[in-house]
């Protein structure tokens, strides 16, 4: 009988995980075995409604998503997903769409072979590919297809949805041990077993082992990291992380941020989502800004220039440095869809914002280019730091102007190749 220890104890591993694959035309996304850990998305739009479908992917990439996940659960959205990639196409953008396939999504592919075209790579729910006798052959015939259009899939294990058949089996053994396990363990043991059968059962039917990606979600932060320490220990296969069902603003964000730091400190992970809720009003695109930035403070990827700015104090009792800060944030993610192509590196760059002289000017000259504003009863002043030294001095009512400028001038001649010398 086997006496070892629950999932939840086992000894964090790093993860060395096969390369997949995600390709649209001549576009390659590379994902594992070394690559930068990829960030993904996912719409919340009606997929059978093509513009706004294809405006919220646009969104999303333009955003920092490398992949879309689009739901393809009708005919109708089935029949969209070639019209949605030909839109985005026309509007150059190449960004890797990824279908969310359950219950029926042997009988899409197989009906819209348009649309298994058109796609990316395949999201297969192990627990929703159907049951009994049906679960194989049907799981068989998404993995068919995507062998036939040479797709990656990522089988996509989530607690909300699990194969209630194997977790009664595994149910029904533990109950059989000398020391039974909590019934937790027994849930990750359902998970992680049914993300590695399935794939070991696409393997057997003939798909490339780095064509497949794997996950299993839960919405527990202590779960999560319990889990993909198991499931990294026991395979090599890519892995897709993401607290599931995370929540809204700041519990959705900090609850992502600590699952997927702990796992992605350890070496665990090669693609991430962060699943927020969006408050009422708010754009699908936080959840990218969230996840670009976990990794960006991670210091495994850059995406847009990082702004150092202090929090206030008494000392900085005016807002000029936090509607400073707020304006130069925008306006260098906002550049950044022209300024990737156009000037390389540019995403490293590092700018301070900061309040007072307690910390203001040392924090400047740390940066590639600074401003130290004035603090309560300082000298109405603002020293600016390019690459470590003060060059110049801005006065009056025009500061955050004149600033944004110099960051502008900054970038062109630094990132752009250009002669001259940078103030």
């Amino acid at each position: 009988m086997d006496t070892s220890l629950p999932v939840a104890s086992a000894i964090a591993m790093p993860s060395r995980s096969r390369q997949a694959r995600v390709v649209w035309g001549t576009r390659c996304v590379t994902v594992g075995a070394g690559a930068p850990v990829r960030v993904q998305s996912m719409t919340n739009t009606d997929t059978a409604d093509v513009i706004g479908t294809a405006i919220q992917v646009k969104e999303l990439a333009l955003a920092g998503s490398e992949m879309v996940r689009i739901t393809v659960n009708t005919p109708e959205a089935a029949q969209a997903v070639a019209p949605i990639r030909e839109q985005l196409d026309r509007m150059g953008i190449d960004v890797p769409l990824v279908g969310d396939f359950h219950y029926n999504g042997h009988r899409l592919l197989t009906d819209y072979p348009e649309c298994a075209q058109a796609l990316s790579k395949y999201r297969i729910n192990p627990g929703n590919v159907g049951k009994g006798d049906k679960h194989d052959r049907q799981f068989a015939v998404m993995i068919e297809a995507a062998m036939r259009w040479n797709k990656a899939v990522r089988i996509g294990v989530n607690w909300g949805s699990l194969d209630q058949e194997l977790l009664a089996q595994l149910m029904d053994q533990n109950s059989r041990r000398p020391m039974p396990w909590d019934a937790k363990p027994v849930m990750y043991e359902a998970l992680i077993t049914s993300a590695i059968d399935s794939a070991t059962q696409a393997v057997e039917l003939g798909m490339d082992p780095n064509q497949i990606i794997l996950s299993c979600k839960v919405s527990g932060v202590q779960d999560l990291i319990s889990v993909y320490r198991e499931l990294a220990k026991r395979c090599n296969y890519a892995l897709h992380l993401g607290l599931t069902e995370a929540g809204m603003g700041t519990k959705g964000t900090v609850a992502s941020t600590a699952a997927l730091s702990i796992l992605l400190q350890e070496g665990i992970g090669d693609t991430i989502r962060v699943s927020l809720t969006p408050q009422p009003g708010e754009s699908r695109t936080q959840e990218v800004v969230v996840a670009s930035e976990i990794l960006q403070a991670l210091e495994l990827r850059s995406f847009v220039p990082s702004v150092t700015a202090c929090p206030g104090c008494g000392r900085t009792t005016s807002t000029t440095f936090q509607e400073l800060t707020q304006q130069i944030e925008g306006f260098l993610r906002a550049q950044m869809p022209q300024w990737r192509a156009k000037y390389p590196g540019v995403e490293k760059m590092k700018v301070a914002v900061m309040g007072c002289i307690v910390n203001g000017p040392g924090e400047s000259k740390q940066a590639d280019i600074g401003i130290s504003l004035p603090g309560t009863g300082e000298t109405p002043a603002a020293p600016v730091f390019i690459d470590g030294e003060k060059r110049l001095t801005l006065r009056g009512d025009s500061i955050a102007q004149e600033f944004q400028a110099i960051v502008e001038s900054y970038v062109e001649k630094r990132f752009g190749g250009q002669a001259g010398t940078i103030l």
